[in-house]
C-alpha cells in the first residue's frame, strides 16, 4: 500500500497492551515491509492513524488537492503516527523496532540493499514492482541466482489497474513458478480516494481475490500469497483459498488502519472458516515505523485468538511458507 498522507504535527502513538517487549520475547515474522525513503508519502511529517476511528469522506466539488490534504487528520483518530523525518531516521526507526520486537522482515523498495546490509541478518529482500516498472526477467533472474531477492513483491499493479490474469504479466507468473520464488501481490485496499490522489488507475475491482483464479489454475506450483488479505472481499478470498490450497494471506495495514472490530471480524472470518494456519503478519510499514506496534497488538490482543494461533500469525505460518528451517529466526 502506498500514497496514504498529508503533512500535519506530529502526535506521540501511546503504548499499547498486550505487546510483548522483554528480551526473550517470541520471534516475529513480518511478511510485508518496504524500504523507502521518508519522502515517499509526500514531505514529512504525514500523519496516519493506527487505528482510524471513523473513516474520512469527500464533498466531490472539493478539490481533489483539499481532500488529498484533510483525508488523514488527526481528527480521525485517537492514535496518529508520524512519518520519519529523513532517510536516515526511518531506517534506524524500523530497524530499532525489528530488533524490539524480535522480529525478521520480508522488505522491498529502493533502499533493500542498504537496510540489510545493516540490519544483522533481520531483512529478507523482495523485489517490488509494478508493470510499468518492471524488471527484465533476465534482471530478475540474475538477482535470484545472486540470492539479491528471496521474493517477488509487493506486486503493485492493482494500482496500474490491471488484472493479476493480464496477459502482460504471465511471463512473470511462469519465472516465479520456474524459480520458486514466492510472490506477493496487492489485492485490496489502496488509500481513501486513491484514483483521485495520486493512482488514477486505481480499481478497487482489480482487487478482488478471484482474479488469481486463472493465474493459480495455470501455475499449479507457485507460492503466492494476497496481501491484505484481500480486504474487505472475505466471501471471495474465502472461496479462493479452498480451492487452492497453497494461497496465502497477510494482514498488512488492516492490522493497523482499519478500525479494530472491523479487523477483527474480517480476521475471525478467516480463523473460523479454518484457515488459521495460511495467515501471516505483516505491518506494511512505509515511513511509518510507529505503525509496527499497533499491527502487532492487533494480533497479540484478538480476544478469539488461541496461544497457539497468535504465534502461527506472527511467525510460525510465514515460517513454513517461506521454508525456513532451524527453528526461530528472528535473534537479539
Amino acid at each position: 500500500m502506498r500514497r496514504l498522507g498529508t503533512c500535519l504535527a506530529f502526535m506521540a502513538l501511546s503504548m499499547l497492551p498486550g505487546l510483548s517487549r522483554a528480551a526473550g520475547s517470541p520471534p516475529i515474522i513480518d511478511m510485508h515491509l518496504h524500504a523507502y525513503p521518508a519522502g515517499a508519502e509526500g514531505p514529512p511529517p504525514v500523519i496516519i492513524c493506527a487505528p482510524y476511528d471513523t473513516m474520512p469522506g469527500r464533498d466531490p466539488q472539493v478539490s481533489n488537492q483539499a481532500f488529498a490534504a484533510d483525508t488523514f487528520k488527526v481528527a480521525h483518530c485517537r492514535h496518529p503516527v508520524a512519518s520519519a523525518k529523513d532517510d536516515a531516521t526511518l531506517r534506524a526507526q524500523t530497524l530499532a523496532q525489528l530488533r524490539r520486537f524480535n522480529m525478521v522482515a520480508v522488505a522491498g523498495g529502493p533502499f533493500t540493499a542498504q537496510w540489510q546490509a545493516e540490519a544483522a541478518g533481520r531483512i529478507i529482500p523482495s523485489l517490488e514492482f509494478g508493470l510499468a516498472d518492471a524488471p527484465t526477467l533476465d534482471a530478475i533472474r540474475a538477482k535470484a541466482k545472486a540470492g539479491q531477492i528471496r521474493l517477488l513483491g509487493e506486486l503493485m499493479t492493482q494500482y496500474e489497474g490491471i488484472a493479476p490474469g493480464d496477459p502482460r504479466l504471465e511471463p512473470y507468473w511462469a519465472l516465479a513458478e520456474e524459480l520458486d520464488l514466492p510472490v506477493g501481490i496487492h489485492m485490496g485496499p489502496g488509500p481513501p480516494g486513491a484514483a483521485y490522489v495520486g493512482a488514477p488507475d486505481y480499481r478497487m475491482s482489480m482487487g478482488d481475490p478471484l482474479l488469481l483464479e486463472p493465474v493459480l489454475a495455470r501455475h499449479p506450483k507457485l507460492r503466492i500469497y494476497v496481501m491484505h488479505a484481500g480486504w474487505p472481499m472475505i466471501d471471495n478470498m474465502i472461496a479462493l483459498m479452498y480451492e487452492y490450497p497453497q494461497v496465502h494471506v497477510d494482514t498488512a495495514v488492516i492490522d493497523y488502519t482499519q478500525p479494530r472490530r472491523e479487523f477483527w471480524r474480517y480476521l475471525k472470518r478467516l480463523v473460523d472458516a479454518g484457515y488459521g494456519k495460511r495467515i501471516m503478519f505483516g505491518s506494511d510499514q512505509m515511513v511509518w515505523s510507529g505503525a509496527i506496534e499497533p499491527a502487532i497488538a492487533s494480533i497479540q490482543t484478538a480476544p478469539f485468538l488461541t496461544p497457539a494461533q497468535k504465534r502461527d500469525i506472527l511467525h510460525d505460518n510465514a515460517a513454513r511458507f517461506l521454508r525456513l528451517s532451524g527453528g526461530p529466526v528472528a535473534h537479539r
